[in-house]
């Protein structure tokens, strides 16, 4: 007891942030305070919790599998992992495709453009070992294995999101992307002399190359460390590609509780031709509800932004709540079922297997 007491108190010495007033503030902005941000749905607030509330739901075992998969953890990552193909990732073709690296680490190639999303490679996801999420799925492949990658998007800066490590060895291994990232997590980038970072606010677009990206809204939370709560913004993000006069959207919801934002994406930026959207960290139900959906509200995500395919992500990695490992696919499977949906509408990948994506080739210049 003494030296976990010890170690809280290192904690609040090393993570002290300074002050959360909010630079970006923007009254005319519903989900803006002067603080920080909130959700559409403003009576869901995370992250306001004190540090004892959480470190006694960590001795519960809120964040704690119930019970291992079936036939342990090294055979659930046998089961759930193939070998990367790095010569198909490394392919300067056209060809788009998927690959899921455990998590929510996507790496989406379109258009040409290698997108790193919220990659997490580590061992733990957490400040340092002993409070954080156990890695239980070796990681598919390193940051220095990373094809040359264009964009990085990082939906909030939670440590299964936002992971130092991947980042400081992409950078080291020569890599230059551009980060796209909410308001408020640029400081994070500053303090550590990273350039080239863009921060967006829900609804915000950039053009990159063939590629325009929004930032959207999600019902979540953010914080970093014990004093910035809601500091900084969260979200997904949503890349389309305009393939001859033809668009192809994909839609990265980020963690996220079931809210009516999604049925505003779709009324205002299209149908979705494959979703990515988080199918695990769904129990407790009365702590995981507001933030975390569970297989059958990412089902009903589907259906809400006409999404043609969708790939579950945030499952089968860390261990960060009760449901089991091979719970997720069991609950999909019965949410699809349920609603007479084709078992494969939502693709459950294994880390580090790639899927080639159905979007239109470019045409050729001048070709009508």
């Amino acid at each position: 007891m003494r030296g976990v007491s010890g170690l809280l108190l290192a904690t609040v010495l090393l993570l002290t942030a300074c002050g959360t007033t909010n630079p970006h503030y923007d009254p005319s902005r519903p989900h803006h305070r002067p603080g920080g941000f909130v959700n559409n749905d403003s009576r869901h607030i995370g992250g306001k919790a004190p540090w004892y509330e959480a470190l006694w739901r960590r001795w519960r075992g809120d964040f704690t599998p119930l019970s291992p998969p079936a036939g342990g953890y090294p055979q659930f990552a046998r089961d759930w992992s193939v070998p990367v193909d790095h010569a198909l990732l490394r392919e300067a073709d056209e060809q788009a495709r998927i690959t899921w690296l455990g998590h929510s680490g996507l790496l989406l190639q379109l258009a040409g453009r290698n997108i790193l999303i919220d990659p997490q490679l580590s061992d733990f996801a957490g400040p340092f070992r002993q409070l954080s999420a156990p890695r239980r799925v070796p990681p598919p492949l390193t940051p220095e294995e990373l094809p040359p990658i264009d964009l990085v998007l990082i939906s909030h800066n939670h440590y299964d999101h936002l992971d130092e490590n991947v980042i400081t060895r992409l950078l080291e291994a020569g890599q230059h992307p551009r980060f796209l990232v909410p308001l408020g997590v640029k400081r994070w980038f500053d303090e550590r002399g990273i350039a080239g970072v863009s921060e967006m606010d829900w609804w915000d677009s950039i053009d990159d190359g063939p590629l325009r990206i929004h930032f959207t809204p999600a019902q979540h939370w953010s914080k970093r460390t014990l004093f910035d709560a809601n500091a900084t913004l969260w979200g997904g993000f949503f890349v389309e590609s305009d393939s001859g006069g033809q668009a192809w959207r994909f839609l990265y919801t980020g963690d996220t509780g079931y809210s009516d934002d999604f049925r505003a994406i779709r009324q205002r930026l299209g149908p979705v031709d494959l979703l990515a959207v988080p199918v695990g960290a769904y129990r407790p139900r009365d702590v995981m509800a507001a933030h975390h959906v569970d297989p059958d509200e990412a089902v009903q995500i589907l259906l809400d932004v006409d999404a043609r395919q969708a790939i579950g992500v945030h499952w089968g990695t860390f261990e960060l709540s009760q449901e089991p490992f091979d719970q997720p696919p069991t609950d999909v499977r019965a949410a699809l079922n349920q609603r007479q949906l084709d078992s494969q509408r939502l693709w459950l990948l294994r880390h580090g297997e790639t899927r080639r994506l159905a979007v239109p080739p470019e045409k050729p210049s001048g070709q009508p």
